[in-house]
């Protein structure tokens, strides 16, 4: 069982859902990610409209159960400036 939680970020447009790239990986979902999706460091930034779904859908197959997010109150103008995501 995974007990992460997991940040919803948004600004006036668009959301993303902050997520460890290891978890990505470890979800074998890496190849699945737009370039819609951003990265920064060791985390990724997962579009709210398509992959933030292909994260959620591999974590409940993966753990049985839905990961648990938290919405950030806090506008994130910042994300859009992070590096595009593509591993493919």
């Amino acid at each position: 069982m995974n007990n992460n939680t997991y940040t919803f970020y948004s600004d006036s447009s668009h959301g993303w859902l902050e997520v460890p790239i290891q978890e990505i990986e470890k979800l074998g979902i890496k190849n699945n990610i737009s370039n819609f999706s951003y990265i920064n460091n060791n985390l990724a930034y997962l579009e709210e409209d398509c992959d933030a779904g292909v994260f959620i859908k591999a974590y409940e197959k993966h753990f049985g159960s839905k990961p648990k997010i938290f919405e950030s109150l806090k506008e994130n103008n910042n994300i859009r400036y992070f590096h595009r995501f593509n591993f493919n």
